[in-house]
């Protein structure tokens, strides 16, 4: 199974970042420090690290500087509020393999992980490259939904939605899951483009496939 470290002292963003990522197959483990993140990569086990720059205790470029100054290949994506480009010029040029900037949004990440998984050959296992529920089936690779013998088109976001669904059939995923899940933590928690998005999939899946949980939120029927 792919494993992330996740170094991230904020707990609102790390627990945003291990619900999504667990919910897509991999497993993960959450440290708050600099020294825990040096010290935890050195086991060996992790096929990933996502590394926070502001960390309390010595910053992501020093632990980015140790781990590659030791000889660590493991890919390592750096996540940062500073979006300079001296910042992006110095997260790369000292060894890391790729740069976001908060906010993000959840399905940006998890394709830039995708991307590190595949350059490295490790076996997305668990993560079939298909989801089927029923006559829906939904192709990781390739990007395209099957709804019985017909090809559906849908948008980046209406595919992420798609995909958390046919992950979880049959249970009830509230509004703030899929808000967090696919727009992002920092999104407006009034609104209402998650039943927006759950009306687009009712056109292009069928009226009956989504079933409302009033009060609660949607679920996937089989």
């Amino acid at each position: 199974m792919n494993q992330i470290l996740i170094a991230e002292d904020n707990p609102r963003i790390s627990s945003f970042l291990e619900t999504g990522l667990q919910a897509h197959g991999f497993t993960t483990a959450i440290v708050a420090t600099g020294s825990e993140a040096i010290n935890v990569a050195d086991s060996k086990i992790f096929d990933l690290l996502i590394l926070d720059i502001g960390l309390p205790d010595r910053d992501g470029f020093d632990v980015l500087r140790n781990l590659r100054g030791r000889g660590e290949t493991l890919p390592i994506i750096v996540l940062t509020a500073r979006d300079t480009v001296d910042d992006t010029v110095a997260g790369l040029e000292g060894g890391a393999d790729d740069y976001i900037t908060k906010p993000f949004r959840f399905e940006e990440l998890l394709a830039r992980v995708r991307v590190q998984m595949r350059n490295r050959h490790i076996p997305r296992q668990q993560e079939d490259t298909t989801l089927r529920v029923g006559d829906i089936c939904l192709d990781l690779l390739t990007r395209q939904v099957w709804v019985g013998d017909n090809l559906v088109e849908l948008s980046t976001r209406e595919f992420i939605l798609a995909e958390v669904f046919l992950r979880h059939p049959m249970q009830v995923l509230s509004r703030e899951q899929l808000l967090n899940r696919i727009w992002g933590y920092d999104y407006d928690p009034g609104s209402n483009i998650v039943d927006v998005y759950v009306g687009h999939l009712r056109k292009k899946f069928g009226s009956n496939r989504i079933e409302t949980v009033r009060g609660i939120g949607y679920r996937l029927r089989r």
